[in-house]
């Protein structure tokens, strides 16, 4: 029986901050007509939550039309930067080491469970060479507008689908740094694995309920143990 190994991107994988904050403020120019003055707290959660509350920030009365105007339009932003996510973006200590380990685990599939929208993770990932390991196809994205807790599930379906057999909840895993990504995986029924490279610290994801907290994913050793232990079938 597969198991299913998810990883959140930003911040837990790379840190591609400014050229967030850039392909945002393009966006929103091209969908509004006006320049970007606050953007929307974005860690843990989905694009569709940040745009809607980027837009209520900069007082624009939103429309149906917004959301996917404001995805397509950041989609093409973070397109047209693909060199900037190289020179600018970086990976975090230890992700590229920690993939390449979990890969080498019996019957494991790795995929991402991001906010982001999917060619944006992808696009991320790609031109920072993370993305050898991962099955872009099964992830769980931001463009898809539901819940976090939803999107495990639907990378559960996805998987099961692809790969010819049911992914039990206590064989999946999200590996992220927000304490919002922790209470997701709990409400899909899935195991944590949280690092401390974002803003929370060890204290509150431990808080949070993450199964397993690790300062960062530098311990290669400790992230496969953890991913061995946690996704056991035989699990309750």
């Amino acid at each position: 029986m597969p198991r299913l190994v998810l990883w959140n991107v930003d911040h837990t994988l790379v840190d591609v901050g400014r050229v967030t904050r850039e392909a945002y403020a393009e966006a929103f120019q091209q969908v509004t007509g006006r320049p970007l003055v606050r953007l929307a707290p974005t860690v843990g959660r989905t694009e569709s939550e940040i745009i809607f509350e980027t837009l209520a920030f900069n007082d624009v009365v939103t429309t149906e039309d917004h959301l996917a105007q404001f995805m397509a339009a950041l989609g093409e932003a973070f397109t047209a930067r693909r060199k900037s996510i190289r020179k600018d973006g970086r990976v975090l200590p230890g992700a590229r080491e920690a993939l390449s380990a979990v890969a080498r685990l019996r019957d494991v599939v790795q995929s991402v469970l991001t906010g982001s929208i999917e060619p944006n993770a992808v696009a991320k990932l790609t031109a920072l060479g993370l993305d050898k390991h991962l099955d872009f196809k099964v992830g769980g994205y931001g463009s898809e507008t539901y819940p976090k807790a939803a999107l495990v599930e639907l990378a559960r379906s996805r998987t099961a689908e692809k790969y010819g057999a049911p992914i039990a909840e206590a064989a999946t895993v999200l590996i992220a740094d927000s304490a919002n990504d922790v209470r997701a995986a709990q409400i899909a029924r899935a195991r944590t694995i949280a690092v401390a490279t974002g803003n929370a610290t060890q204290a509150e994801l431990r808080g949070a309920g993450a199964d397993v907290v690790l300062p960062t994913l530098t311990e290669t050793e400790q992230v496969v143990r953890a991913v061995e232990s946690l996704t056991r079938v035989d699990q309750p």
